[in-house]
Protein backbone atom coordinates (compact mmCIF):
# COMPACT_ATOMS: atom_id res chain seq x y z
CA UNK A 1 0.00 0.00 0.00
CA UNK A 2 1.28 3.48 -0.91
CA UNK A 3 1.89 5.52 2.26
CA UNK A 4 -0.27 8.61 2.61
CA UNK A 5 0.80 12.14 3.36
CA UNK A 6 -1.79 14.17 5.27
CA UNK A 7 -1.65 17.91 4.59
CA UNK A 8 -2.65 19.26 7.99
CA UNK A 9 -4.30 22.50 6.86
CA UNK A 10 -7.77 23.68 5.93
CA UNK A 11 -6.38 26.56 3.87
CA UNK A 12 -7.42 25.72 0.30
CA UNK A 13 -4.80 28.01 -1.24
CA UNK A 14 -2.05 26.25 0.73
CA UNK A 15 -3.41 22.85 -0.28
CA UNK A 16 -3.29 23.90 -3.92
CA UNK A 17 0.35 24.97 -3.61
CA UNK A 18 1.42 21.89 -1.64
CA UNK A 19 -0.33 19.58 -4.10
CA UNK A 20 2.09 20.85 -6.74
CA UNK A 21 5.13 21.06 -4.46
CA UNK A 22 4.74 17.48 -3.22
CA UNK A 23 3.76 16.09 -6.59
CA UNK A 24 7.02 14.11 -6.87
CA UNK A 25 6.62 12.42 -3.47
CA UNK A 26 6.24 8.62 -3.38
CA UNK A 27 3.11 9.21 -1.33
CA UNK A 28 -0.61 9.61 -1.85
CA UNK A 29 -1.60 13.12 -0.79
CA UNK A 30 -4.74 13.56 1.27
CA UNK A 31 -6.34 16.39 3.23
CA UNK A 32 -8.24 16.89 6.45
CA UNK A 33 -11.45 17.41 4.49
CA UNK A 34 -10.98 14.22 2.49
CA UNK A 35 -10.44 12.26 5.70
CA UNK A 36 -13.34 13.98 7.53
CA UNK A 37 -10.95 15.09 10.25
CA UNK A 38 -12.22 18.12 12.16
CA UNK A 39 -9.82 18.13 15.10
CA UNK A 40 -9.34 21.72 16.22
CA UNK A 41 -5.71 22.42 17.07
CA UNK A 42 -4.85 25.65 18.87
CA UNK A 43 -1.68 27.37 17.66
CA UNK A 44 -0.39 28.27 21.11
CA UNK A 45 3.30 28.41 20.22
CA UNK A 46 5.32 31.60 20.35
CA UNK A 47 7.24 30.72 17.17
CA UNK A 48 6.41 29.36 13.73
CA UNK A 49 8.31 26.15 14.52
CA UNK A 50 6.41 25.56 17.74
CA UNK A 51 3.08 25.96 15.95
CA UNK A 52 4.11 23.63 13.11
CA UNK A 53 5.22 21.01 15.64
CA UNK A 54 2.00 21.33 17.64
CA UNK A 55 -0.15 20.75 14.56
CA UNK A 56 1.96 17.90 13.19
CA UNK A 57 2.02 16.07 16.54
CA UNK A 58 -1.73 16.46 17.03
CA UNK A 59 -2.57 14.76 13.73
CA UNK A 60 0.23 12.17 13.86
CA UNK A 61 -1.58 10.23 16.58
CA UNK A 62 -3.45 8.69 13.65
CA UNK A 63 -0.84 6.21 12.47
CA UNK A 64 -2.41 5.79 9.03
CA UNK A 65 -0.61 8.92 7.87
CA UNK A 66 2.66 10.71 7.59
CA UNK A 67 1.72 14.29 8.48
CA UNK A 68 2.99 17.56 7.01
CA UNK A 69 2.01 20.62 9.04
CA UNK A 70 3.27 24.13 8.51
CA UNK A 71 3.15 27.57 9.97
CA UNK A 72 4.05 30.59 7.91
CA UNK A 73 4.51 34.22 8.79
CA UNK A 74 5.44 37.63 7.50
CA UNK A 75 8.20 39.42 9.41
CA UNK A 76 8.56 43.15 8.75
CA UNK A 77 11.78 44.82 9.88
CA UNK A 78 10.18 48.22 10.59
CA UNK A 79 7.63 46.50 12.86
CA UNK A 80 10.25 44.66 14.87
CA UNK A 81 9.52 41.36 13.13
CA UNK A 82 5.75 41.58 13.47
CA UNK A 83 3.29 40.17 12.66
CA UNK A 84 5.39 36.94 12.69
CA UNK A 85 3.56 33.94 14.22
CA UNK A 86 0.46 36.13 14.55
CA UNK A 87 0.29 36.84 10.80
CA UNK A 88 -2.96 34.95 10.25
CA UNK A 89 -4.61 36.66 13.22
CA UNK A 90 -2.95 40.06 12.84
CA UNK A 91 -6.24 41.90 12.27
CA UNK A 92 -8.38 39.55 14.37
CA UNK A 93 -9.29 35.88 14.22
CA UNK A 94 -11.85 36.16 11.42
CA UNK A 95 -10.32 39.06 9.49
CA UNK A 96 -10.19 38.80 5.71
CA UNK A 97 -6.94 38.96 3.74
CA UNK A 98 -7.97 42.44 2.60
CA UNK A 99 -8.35 43.58 6.22
CA UNK A 100 -4.97 42.12 7.21
CA UNK A 101 -3.25 43.88 4.31
CA UNK A 102 -5.01 47.16 5.12
CA UNK A 103 -3.87 47.00 8.75
CA UNK A 104 -0.29 46.21 7.71
CA UNK A 105 -0.18 49.17 5.32
CA UNK A 106 -1.65 51.47 7.97
CA UNK A 107 1.08 50.41 10.42
CA UNK A 108 3.68 51.26 7.76
CA UNK A 109 2.18 54.62 6.79
CA UNK A 110 4.98 57.12 6.34
CA UNK A 111 7.73 54.47 6.38
CA UNK A 112 10.16 55.04 3.49
CA UNK A 113 10.72 52.38 0.80
CA UNK A 114 14.23 51.51 1.96
CA UNK A 115 12.88 50.72 5.46
CA UNK A 116 10.05 48.45 4.29
CA UNK A 117 12.18 45.29 4.05
CA UNK A 118 10.44 42.08 5.08
CA UNK A 119 10.61 38.36 4.68
CA UNK A 120 8.21 35.49 4.55
CA UNK A 121 9.14 32.42 6.59
CA UNK A 122 7.66 28.93 6.43
CA UNK A 123 8.34 26.05 8.80
CA UNK A 124 7.14 22.54 7.89
CA UNK A 125 7.06 19.78 10.50
CA UNK A 126 6.91 16.17 9.30
CA UNK A 127 5.52 13.67 11.82
CA UNK A 128 4.48 10.02 11.98
CA UNK A 129 3.46 7.58 14.70
CA UNK A 130 3.03 10.37 17.27
CA UNK A 131 6.53 11.79 16.86
CA UNK A 132 8.13 14.64 14.98
CA UNK A 133 10.53 13.29 12.36
CA UNK A 134 12.07 16.48 10.97
CA UNK A 135 11.45 20.21 10.66
CA UNK A 136 12.29 22.28 7.57
CA UNK A 137 12.39 26.02 7.00
CA UNK A 138 12.26 28.31 3.98
CA UNK A 139 12.59 32.08 3.69
CA UNK A 140 11.89 34.65 1.00
CA UNK A 141 13.15 38.25 1.08
CA UNK A 142 11.10 41.17 -0.19
CA UNK A 143 9.77 44.67 0.41
CA UNK A 144 6.29 45.74 1.52
CA UNK A 145 4.82 47.80 -1.30
CA UNK A 146 2.79 50.97 -0.78
CA UNK A 147 -0.36 49.44 -2.24
CA UNK A 148 -1.65 45.98 -3.21
CA UNK A 149 -0.97 44.62 -6.70
CA UNK A 150 -2.04 41.36 -8.29
CA UNK A 151 -4.87 38.90 -7.80
CA UNK A 152 -3.05 35.60 -7.39
CA UNK A 153 -1.93 34.03 -4.13
CA UNK A 154 -3.42 34.88 -0.75
CA UNK A 155 -2.67 36.55 2.56
CA UNK A 156 -0.06 39.29 2.26
CA UNK A 157 1.02 38.31 -1.26
CA UNK A 158 -0.42 41.48 -2.91
CA UNK A 159 1.95 43.74 -0.93
CA UNK A 160 5.02 41.49 -0.81
CA UNK A 161 7.20 42.91 -3.59
CA UNK A 162 10.09 40.90 -5.03
CA UNK A 163 12.70 43.37 -6.36
CA UNK A 164 14.51 40.78 -8.45
CA UNK A 165 11.28 39.99 -10.34
CA UNK A 166 9.72 43.46 -10.28
CA UNK A 167 6.42 41.96 -9.13
CA UNK A 168 4.48 41.29 -5.97
CA UNK A 169 3.93 37.68 -4.95
CA UNK A 170 0.29 38.08 -6.05
CA UNK A 171 1.38 38.89 -9.61
CA UNK A 172 3.10 35.52 -10.02
CA UNK A 173 1.54 32.34 -11.34
CA UNK A 174 1.38 29.49 -8.84
CA UNK A 175 4.31 27.82 -10.61
CA UNK A 176 6.42 31.00 -10.43
CA UNK A 177 5.49 31.52 -6.79
CA UNK A 178 6.41 27.97 -5.85
CA UNK A 179 9.86 28.44 -7.38
CA UNK A 180 10.76 31.46 -5.22
CA UNK A 181 8.51 31.37 -2.18
CA UNK A 182 9.31 30.50 1.42
CA UNK A 183 6.83 27.64 1.20
CA UNK A 184 8.40 26.29 -1.97
CA UNK A 185 11.89 26.34 -0.42
CA UNK A 186 10.75 24.54 2.74
CA UNK A 187 8.66 22.02 0.78
CA UNK A 188 11.55 21.03 -1.50
CA UNK A 189 13.66 20.23 1.57
CA UNK A 190 10.77 18.25 3.05
CA UNK A 191 10.25 16.40 -0.23
CA UNK A 192 13.88 15.23 -0.34
CA UNK A 193 13.50 13.89 3.20
CA UNK A 194 10.18 12.17 2.46
CA UNK A 195 11.65 10.36 -0.54
CA UNK A 196 14.44 8.96 1.65
CA UNK A 197 12.11 8.18 4.56
CA UNK A 198 9.62 6.23 2.46
CA UNK A 199 12.42 4.26 0.78
CA UNK A 200 13.94 3.24 4.10
CA UNK A 201 10.66 2.56 5.87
Amino acid sequence: MTPRLLLATTNLAKIREYSLLFRGAPLELTTLAEENMDLEVSETGSTLEENARIKAAAYAVDERFIVAADDSGLEVDALGGAPGPLSARFAGKNASDREKVALLLSRLAGVAWERRCAHFRCVIAIAAASRILRVFEGECQGVISFEPRGSQGFGYDPVFYLPELGKTMAELSIEEKNRVSHRGKAARKALRFLKRYVTVN
